[in-house]
């Protein structure tokens, strides 16, 4: 994507989207939380976004990348699930919640998993990375869990170590979380019932941490994970999902000041998501969202399309208007392929924050012959020489 710098801004009209006028409520979420973020998978709707790209101490809540990394290494035959894995003196050395493995363990990954996922277990973190670390340290996997987040596009993340444990240089933000999680979601539902399991009695050895913390998983509105975390930099967090219906909402939350805090709040957002928004379609796919101008093509513009209709969540009570911005790099050079994403739509609904489509070129446009070419070169020639010395480059 370009970069902000070398925009060339176009303003939509609302009126071009054929939105339907609905009066906000604007009744945004005013969140206790120092950070969070509230996304609609289906449609992609941003519906709150607090601090969101800061990067914070995530505490429990990055296990979900070391889940991730474990995931596909199963999924790519580099482990499996019946596989036992040994205890190291340095995994059996953390504290905090814990699996209370010692060295004479011999543990199932299945174990482990379910021991991250319901009883957020920090030496079952560290086996897992150990076992799958480049050099078979939990540094040396803290660093690969690094490489692999910013291929997954999470830019405000950096890791020291497998179960966020306090360290300096551990962070993540907000809309971080919710990528992760969003893979985690859509790239292994087979492993993702996991996370609504409610408790896990690894060998009856540890009574005290059998059961998962997430405090909305009971409560029947639709919650079926993902991941507590809490220390005292970082207060207590949650990355929630519930589902109802046809709709899933994911939501992360950070630096609330206690646990009952965190109930309150997590339980408060799923309501209001599901309660205060209905879907809504903005453009049809195919349908010109606006013209981007074209250089050296045979065709002087070229129409900007989403490649399927743009349907997202808005308030359920009135709207005034929405706004509308088409940004892209222009103009665009040809030649330019039908299909080919060149712009993008940033949508902001009043009170929400905005989210961003992808615009596609709606039709091939080839490169202009020689005389299209010529009349371009010398009607940009005549453009300056009009404007003087100021507009001369």
């Amino acid at each position: 994507m370009p970069t902000a710098r070398t925009f060339t801004q176009l303003r939509a009209a609302c009126a071009a989207l054929a939105i339907v006028c609905l009066a906000l409520p604007a009744a945004a979420f005013e969140t206790a939380a120092k950070a969070a973020y509230v996304v609609d998978m289906g449609t992609g709707t941003v519906l709150l976004s607090k601090n969101a790209d800061q990067p914070l101490p995530p505490a429990s809540m990055s296990k979900l990348m070391t889940l991730y990394v474990t995931f596909e290494a199963i999924r790519d035959g580099r482990l499996s699930l019946d596989e036992k894995l040994p205890v190291s003196r340095h995994a059996m050395s953390y504290g905090g919640s814990t699996m209370f493995l010692d060295t004479t363990d011999r543990v199932s990954v299945e174990d482990l998993l379910r021991g991250i996922i319901v009883l957020s277990g920090n030496d079952a973190c560290a086996v897992i990375a150990e076992a799958l670390s480049p050099d078979g340290t939990e540094a040396g996997f803290a660093r690969f869990m690094t490489t692999r987040a910013q291929q997954m596009g999470m830019t405000n993340s950096t890791f020291a170590n497998s179960n966020g444990w306090p360290a300096e240089n551990h962070r993540m933000s907000m809309r971080d979380l919710a990528l992760v999680s969003r893979h985690i979601i859509a790239d292994f539902p087979q492993f993702y019932p996991m996370f609504a399991e409610t408790e896990f009695a690894f060998d009856g050895r540890a009574p005290q941490n059998t059961q998962n913390r997430n405090p909305l998983l009971n409560l029947g509105i639709g919650a079926d994970g993902l991941k507590t975390g809490h220390t005292q930099a970082a207060g207590y967090g949650l990355v929630g999902s519930a589902k109802q219906d046809d709709r899933r909402v994911l939501f992360v939350l950070s630096g609330l000041t206690t646990a009952q805090a965190r109930a309150e709040e997590s339980e408060a957002i799923v309501n209001w998501a599901f309660r205060q928004f209905a879907e809504n379609t903005l453009v049809t796919a195919g349908t010109d969202v606006a013209q981007a101008e074209v250089w050296m093509g045979d065709a002087a513009t070229v129409g900007l399309v989403t490649g399927a209709d743009l349907t997202m969540l808005l308030p359920v009570l009135g709207g005034d208007q929405i706004k509308a911005e088409v940004i892209y790099t222009g103009p665009l050079q040809a030649p330019i392929a039908a299909g080919t994403q060149v712009a993008e739509l940033v949508v902001a609904p009043e009170g929400m924050p905005e989210t961003r489509v992808p615009l596609l070129a709606g039709a091939d446009v080839a490169r202009g012959g020689f005389v299209t070419r010529l009349q371009t070169v010398s009607g940009l020639l005549l453009k300056r020489l009009q404007q003087g010395p100021e507009g001369a480059l």
